[in-house]
């Protein structure tokens, strides 16, 4: 979800009460990324949410939706006037603190949700690439720096600026290229530094594979994340994009022994997710996949290219934002004719 339209529409969902919203409502899905007990430094640890606001967010979904387990969305979508209030509630990239602590709240409310897994982080716990680029940006000495692909990276002041504009940029690279950049900023910290901060913020290390076996035990359904979180648009191969979507159902389905039918896009907004990816996410078996633009999920015209949107740091008023997600409906089937073209 494009950051202005996502600020548009939370505003939106403010001025207007949820009595007035919810006939409005139709089914939608929103995500989340981890939890923890307690934030260090919120520059660092954005992907997470403190667990005493994840949890008003989860008793907000228990009382004004009805949480549904993925494997009903083929029905909800069948007929969606008859589910207004339908919801999907989902995980990407498989942090270990899914299970440590967002599964403990999550069956408090006795919500369903679904973890997409980036499989290639979980088998060699490497940290996500942007990660360990803003560990680089924050955390560096202050110097310049020469980074392959990216040229001089001065590092002083405002470091927070130069973290998103760099990881930015680092995203719009190719995998091998951004790989190189990644590599030289982790080399710049020193093998010594880059552990000390991993070990201080625990927070963004990934799942094991019995971990995975443990939430699924426990009725979480698992679906894909890409092998690697990194943006599957135009930049890539043809063959980075068809391994990006069958390598992590094969992964999923030999260690669990279970049909992996869903995939959600690493990052997955417009600029994140191009034609031959969905093509390749729909060539690979799966039944639905799902990207980061607000949308309701009744408005798809493409299975391969659904709507989701992103929980906040802080959510007070999602019984008016969630009925509001429609509000993006016209750029997301503009989104998905581009794409089909």
């Amino acid at each position: 979800m494009g950051i202005g339209f996502g600020k548009a529409i939370r505003g939106s969902a403010s001025l207007l009460p949820a009595a007035l919203l919810r006939p409005l409502g139709r089914p939608a899905a929103v995500f989340f990324h981890g939890v923890e007990r307690r934030l260090d430094d919120s520059r660092v640890q954005s992907n997470h949410h403190d667990a005493a606001e994840f949890s008003a967010i989860a008793r907000a979904l228990k009382d004004n939706f009805d949480v549904l387990p993925l494997s009903e969305l083929g029905r909800v979508l069948a007929a969606p006037e008859r589910h207004p209030h339908a919801l999907f509630l989902m995980a990407d990239d498989g942090y270990a603190n899914n299970l440590s602590e967002a599964a403990v709240i999550l069956s408090e409310f006795n919500l369903p949700w679904t973890l997409f897994l980036s499989t290639w982080h979980i088998d060699t716990h490497a940290p996500n690439p942007v990660f360990v680029a803003r560990l680089f940006c924050l955390f560096a000495p202050d110097a310049k720096y020469e980074i392959a692909n990216l040229g001089v990276l001065s590092l002083g002041s405002d470091r927070r600026f130069v973290a998103e504009q760099t990881i930015a940029r680092l995203r719009a690279l190719d995998a091998p290229r951004a790989d190189q950049a990644v590599a030289e900023m982790a080399a710049a910290l020193g093998e010594a530094r880059l552990a000390q901060l991993l070990a201080r913020f625990r927070s963004d290390s990934f799942l094991t594979w019995n971990e995975v076996a443990a939430l699924k035990a426990r009725g979480v359904e698992i679906g894909a994340h890409a092998h690697k979180h990194w943006p599957m648009h135009a930049a890539q191969s043809p063959g980075y994009l068809r391994d990006q979507a069958a390598l992590p159902r094969a992964r999923i389905e030999a260690e669990l022994g279970v049909p992996c039918r869903y995939f959600a896009y690493p990052f997955g907004n417009t600029a994140d997710v191009c034609r031959a990816a969905w093509q390749a996410v729909r060539d690979a078996g799966y039944g639905h996949a799902f990207t980061t633009l607000s949308g309701s999920l009744d408005a798809s015209a493409n299975p391969f290219l659904m709507p989701r949107y992103g929980l906040q740091p802080r959510e007070t008023r999602l019984a008016s934002l969630v009925p509001a997600l429609r509000m993006g409906n016209g750029r997301l089937r503009d989104w998905q004719a581009d794409l089909s073209r």
